[in-house]
């Protein structure tokens, strides 16, 4: 597949695992699962650090081959999904990670270009995550209240 923002395809890839059978090695119940999950979202934790938690910890490879659920749909049943999604925060970090390195090197056209790459990501999926229900309608992209936001 190809970027988003260039004419070149990645080859970093994420490998499922390739049977959808529980290994031998597990031991733990789907509501073991769950109450681990719920134990590590208390504690701040987003989705994906839940989920290599739960496989580097805990040696469980796929949570949805065991629970028939994903991690987001277990953190939204016990109501500790967070206000705002995951890969949107993480663009939003980085766009405050930007604006502080160029208000330092106001003449880095990478990182200005780099910018205004990520903030149109970021309009976009915050786009699409209100057209789902995911984010309310009313949530604005405001660069001043997002810097607080993330810090």
């Amino acid at each position: 597949m190809a970027r988003m923002h260039s004419r070149k395809h990645g080859k970093a890839k994420s490998y499922k695992p390739i049977d959808k059978k529980i290994g031998p090695w597990m031991t733990y119940k789907a509501k073991e699962i769950e109450l681990i999950i719920t134990k590590l979202a208390k504690t701040g934790e987003t989705a994906s650090a839940i989920g290599l938690h739960l496989r580097d910890q805990y040696g469980i490879p796929d949570v949805k081959t065991v629970i028939k659920k994903r991690i987001t749909q277990v953190l939204k049943e016990k109501d500790l999904q967070p206000e705002v999604p995951e890969d949107v925060m993480a663009l939003l970090k980085k766009e405050v990670f930007l604006k502080k390195h160029l208000e330092k090197n106001h003449k880095d056209e990478g990182a200005k270009r780099g910018l205004i790459l990520t903030q149109s990501k970021t309009k976009r999926l915050v786009k699409y995550y209100k057209n789902n229900g995911r984010l309310p309608v009313d949530w604005n992209y405001d660069p001043k209240r997002i810097a607080l936001m993330v810090e």
